[in-house]
């Protein structure tokens, strides 16, 4: 016969606290971030953290005619080094980024976002700057932090380790729907727009390489321009948000198609962009690879398929534009503080 012992209480009367579960202190977390959750407030949010569900009025928002786009994900096992260094200030933004990026794909604006945090006890302090770190990644997009869950699972997860999955929900006008397949034809061009790193994907790989190289992430980042940065810190580097950086280029309306570069890398997720009858060109010479992805290849020995299938190596975001607007998205890009490049075109098959 199989024993059950999850929490080993001791003897005596049982309470959901004796069984690992603090009713209490996951009030107070929620007291604690709910200030951060009201900071994200934006026109159309009817109902917040609290009730049993968020109510969002599209009209409010200034919607006509919209289509609405969700999205899910979470961090990966970027969520390992988090807990081994105790770095959790940035991890929240990866999990807003994997989300609102995949719904700017679509051409889709985010209007609101759900986290789920779940842990085997809860850390109050911990869960909150995670928490935090969410709401101001939802401020920046203009997206209204409205609710989420926190889960404390005793035996489910390891001491000081949690899980974390974000839900975004968007809306695009009709007409303006992403990609513009019916659009695009042989010569229109790629612009590729600077990631900030590994971003949030691939991180299996890049744990397992770290291992094989024996350094703690204590340790000074090997590669080039780390500038002395520890390696567990300068890995975590927070996930760019494009929003805020394509908000422009989307309001004029000469974007043809927007692929966020995640699992499978530039090819496999640019090609989702694509119709019938056309193909991708890249210049693979065209952008600098950032001396991180060089450092993980070469220290992994890691094939260049590889690499090209797991990492963005630099670049987080395509476009897809008519050649006439090349330097005008370059431009917009600049102003908004991130480096887009001329990285390919489209031809015919």
């Amino acid at each position: 016969m199989t024993r059950v012992d999850s929490a080993s209480p001791s003897a005596g009367p049982l309470t959901y606290a004796k069984a690992g579960v603090d009713i209490a202190a996951g009030d107070a977390f929620v007291d604690r971030i709910k200030p951060a959750a009201a900071a994200t407030y934006r026109p159309g949010v009817m109902a917040g953290i609290g009730g049993f569900a968020a109510a969002f009025d599209l009209k409010t928002a200034g919607w006509s005619d919209p289509i609405l786009l969700a999205t899910t994900d979470g961090v990966g096992t970027k969520l390992d080094i988090a807990a081994e260094t105790g770095l959790h200030d940035g991890i929240g933004q990866d999990l807003v980024a994997m989300c609102v990026n995949d719904l700017l794909a679509q051409g889709g604006t985010p209007l609101f976002f759900l986290d789920y945090f779940a842990t085997g006890k809860l850390a109050p302090v911990t869960a909150a700057i995670v928490v935090e770190s969410i709401a101001r990644a939802c401020a920046a997009c203009a997206c209204a932090l409205v609710g989420g869950e926190t889960a404390e699972m005793p035996g489910m997860y390891g001491e000081g380790r949690y899980d974390l999955a974000g839900f975004a929900i968007g809306a695009v006008e009709r007409g303006a729907l992403l990609p513009r397949r019916d659009a695009m034809a042989p010569g229109d061009v790629l612009i590729g727009l600077a990631s900030s790193g590994v971003h949030s994907n691939g991180f299996s790989l890049v744990r397992a390489i770290v291992a094989r190289t024996g350094l703690a992430w204590s340790d000074p980042a090997p590669w080039d321009g780390a500038d002395g940065a520890p390696l567990g810190a300068a890995l975590l580097t927070p996930t760019r948000l494009y929003p805020p950086v394509l908000r422009a280029p989307l309001a004029a309306g000469y974007l043809l198609g927007l692929a966020h570069i995640t699992g499978g890398g530039l090819i496999g997720n640019a090609e989702r962009m694509l119709p019938p009858g056309l193909d991708l060109r890249i210049d693979w010479q065209a952008w600098r690879r950032p001396a991180l992805f060089d450092w993980l290849q070469g220290a992994g020995d890691v094939p260049e398929d590889d690499m090209r299938q797991t990492f963005n190596l630099g670049i987080g975001m395509v476009a897809i534009v008519k050649p006439q607007d090349k330097d005008r998205l370059i431009a917009d890009c600049a102003r908004a503080g991130v480096e887009a490049v001329l990285i390919g075109d489209l031809i015919a098959q």
